[in-house]
């Protein structure tokens, strides 16, 4: 048998920087996933010229020098722009919130209108502690915002009503009184020229990689091949769910091809009233600034995750917490083991959090 310094299980963003990382330090590694390709939820699907996100949309941004000139030393980004609308019956709104959006919702000219109104608003919740989401929000953004923009949205990702969800998962909510709708804050943002796929095999140079490979039906034989794991997975089904199962949201995709050469203008149109089943439109082709002839978009469901089903987002309430504590514990006590990303460590990642971690430990590789 050959031997490996590291095993990785998951050839998704963490599991292929970790291998590249490696790489560099003369390592060999031995990269496993379940799917039958690499790049995790990254991966993108070529169909017709256009490079389709298979697993929802991704934008890469950061403020962070070091990421971005790494990614760029690997592959080349494009100047995308996030720059999403909101389609609350009929009616279209710049995200985020922004001199745009308080036009469209009040006419308000001026950022000293636009104040006077949010504020106005806001004491609707003077006095009181938010007490669940929907209270946290109207004391931030006023009612309007809530009631049109966030609301709706909300409650379908989660899949309960605003006042059924806790106060902390929107802790802030982005406020600009500036004609600007780029959705991020960061300095840097784009997306690589020829998709995601050029990024992650450019990260997984000089690694073996074996897909179609379910590393929990062969856990012994493969630990065995390497001195070290590195596993990306659910961090209780690692163990086993000694302590029970971790919740999670996961996403439903309906794709679609259409011959006509532009569907809706924009790469992302969020649908934020309750009785759209569907949280988001994405038109993948606006992402490279494509010009062909026809179009592919993709709408997403979110939905409870059963057993099987992808993991998206970590549901971080209460109880989740302290499970994942349990298991964290667990995880600490492993000495031969690295967990990494948003499933290893139960929590949503932004691309950058990911490589700003494997840089981070990359002299102890």
């Amino acid at each position: 048998m050959e031997k490996y310094d590291y095993l990785i299980v998951g050839a998704g963003l963490y599991g292929a920087c970790f291998a590249h990382q490696a790489f560099l330090k003369g390592k060999r590694c031995l990269v496993v996933d379940k799917r039958s390709h690499m790049g995790g939820n990254l991966y993108c699907e070529e169909v017709g010229g256009i490079n389709v996100h298979k697993y929802g949309a991704h934008i890469f941004h950061t403020s962070d020098k070091d990421v971005w000139e790494y990614v760029n030393s690997l592959v080349e980004f494009n100047r995308y722009t996030n720059s999403p609308l909101a389609n609350y019956r009929g009616e279209l709104y710049n995200l985020p919130f922004n001199m745009n959006t308080f036009y469209q919702l009040w006419g308000a000219r001026t950022p000293a209108e636009a104040s006077v109104i949010i504020e106005r608003q806001r004491t609707e919740m003077e006095g009181r502690e938010p007490g669940n989401l929907e209270e946290q929000a109207i004391s931030l953004v006023g009612r309007d915002i809530y009631e049109k923009l966030i609301k709706g949205y909300t409650e379908k990702q989660w899949g309960r009503p605003c006042t059924e969800l806790p106060a902390f998962i929107i802790r802030r909510l982005p406020v600009r009184f500036t004609f600007d709708n780029n959705y991020f804050n960061d300095k840097y943002q784009g997306i690589p020229i020829g998709g995601y796929n050029r990024l992650i095999s450019k990260m997984l140079v000089g690694a073996d990689v074996r897909l179609d490979t379910d590393y929990f039906l062969c856990k012994e034989e493969l630990d065995a091949l390497a001195d070290k794991v590195v596993f990306t997975g659910m961090i209780d089904e690692y163990f086993g769910y000694c302590y029970g199962k971790l919740e999670y949201r996961t996403l439903r995709f309906e794709e679609e091809r259409l011959d006509i050469p532009n569907f809706q203008g924009n790469a992302v149109i969020n649908y934020t009233e309750r009785e759209i089943p569907y949280t988001r439109i994405i038109e993948h082709k606006h992402f490279e600034f494509g010009n062909q002839e026809h179009t592919v978009v993709t709408r997403e469901y979110p939905s409870e995750w059963q057993t099987g089903a992808e993991p998206y987002y970590p549901v971080n309430d209460t109880r989740n917490e302290r499970l994942f504590g349990m298991y964290r514990e667990l995880a600490e006590r492993q000495t031969n083991v690295i967990f990494g990303g948003r499933l290893a460590q139960y929590k949503y990642f932004d691309m950058h959090h990911v490589i700003h971690q494997v840089l981070t430990i990359k002299d102890q590789i």
